[in-house]
């Protein structure tokens, strides 16, 4: 058993396709396509907005929540992993 104490990490228990490198690559991506394929400010900006709001959310806001919650388990060890 390791000697640090266990940590809350929300990125430890969610899939790969929920990391914060894919929401952020999600939506840089679709912002920079709308841009690319329609090359309007107003029209970009109309979907980075909720874009924006949304990896705010995932990125800054979800995992502060879960830690508050109190909700959510400890990390397990990497002997119990397996």
């Amino acid at each position: 058993m390791s000697d640090r104490p266990p940590s809350l990490n929300v990125w430890h228990y969610k899939p790969w396709w929920c990391q914060p490198w894919s929401i952020l690559l999600t939506g840089l991506g679709l912002i920079g396509a709308s841009w690319l394929l329609f090359q309007r400010l107003w029209l970009t900006g109309l979907v980075a907005i909720p874009l924006g709001a949304w990896m705010g959310y995932f990125l800054l806001l979800f995992p502060r929540l879960v830690a508050q919650s109190g909700q959510f388990p400890q990390d397990v060890s990497e002997d119990e992993r397996g």
